[in-house]
């Protein structure tokens, strides 16, 4: 569909460089989808949804494991359907359960993962808990296999990660502490593991918004703000669950900032991207 043809269709949406953003593939204003659960029971679901805002979207995320449930044969359509629409696909944050059956596990699902036609690897940290050299290590894993990798944090670390004042001599014994359930805020050592995964090849950050973004009323701007500004934000993708908050994102970062959202909400968004929305 050539861009005239498309404006005509949509009636107010054109995709160029004076407008919100260009034409897909895009480098910002990404709009990452989470896919639907019912995606996997009815082939044509996707095919309806790409007809109806795939202009929009510019990724679709696995969501939950559910492409562990569901056959090769079945998720590379998905795949193929997606890349037909100059989409990329994400495995979601399930390669963290393989990890722990050791790394041999990890390097399996990643070939399946390209065989199928995956294109991002998402890393949950949160949920990982690993050193940062080990993290690194496997961002470095997941390029080798031509793959991007994304990494996924929060800003609240448990208290007991966070490092202890002063310098240690290398090799010196630490003593093992008790995991502790307090969280604390420190997005000091959040950028240095953000600018660490970025110098290991990753491609894009994921930042889980939601402690900071899921009261609207109470937003932190302070954190986004230094975490935009430190890593830039063609490099920032915010999962947003509250149409509250992306309208918030929107209109302090414009239409180019990255955001993951529910398919549901994909309209909405676009919506709020519109030049006619930011006046």
């Amino acid at each position: 569909m050539g861009s005239y043809e498309r404006f005509l269709y949509y009636g107010w949406k054109r995709f160029t460089e004076d407008e919100d953003r260009p034409e897909k593939p895009r480098r910002y204003g990404l709009t990452e989808m989470r896919s639907p659960d019912y995606l996997f029971l009815r082939h044509g679901s996707f095919q309806d949804i790409m007809d109806s805002i795939g202009e929009f979207v510019d990724g679709v995320k696995f969501s939950g494991g559910s492409q562990s449930l569901t056959p090769s044969s079945v998720v590379k359509e998905i795949t193929d359907l997606a890349h037909r629409h100059n989409m990329y696909v994400s495995s979601g944050d399930w390669g963290e359960h393989l990890l722990r059956s050791g790394p041999a596990s990890f390097r399996t699902y990643l070939e399946e993962c390209r065989n199928v036609g995956f294109d991002a690897i998402e890393l949950n940290t949160m949920s990982l808990k690993l050193p940062e050299e080990v993290l690194l290590r496997f961002v470095r894993l997941i390029k080798s296999f031509g793959l991007k990798a994304r990494p996924v944090f929060a800003v609240n670390f448990d208290s007991t990660d966070i490092p202890a004042p002063g310098d240690r001599a290398f090799g010196a014994y630490i003593a093992p502490v008790q995991p502790s359930l307090e969280k604390v805020e420190d997005v000091d050592l959040l950028r240095r593991k953000l600018e660490g995964c970025l110098d290991a090849g990753a491609d894009m950050i994921m930042i889980d918004a939601d402690d900071v973004c899921m009261y609207p009323d109470s937003l932190r701007a302070d954190i986004r703000a230094k975490i935009i500004r430190c890593l830039g934000l063609d490099k920032t993708m915010v999962e947003a669950s509250d149409v509250r908050t992306l309208e918030w994102f929107i209109k302090h970062y414009g239409p180019k900032v990255n955001l993951f959202v529910d398919h549901s909400e994909v309209m909405n968004l676009e919506r709020l991207r519109s030049p006619f929305f930011l006046m």
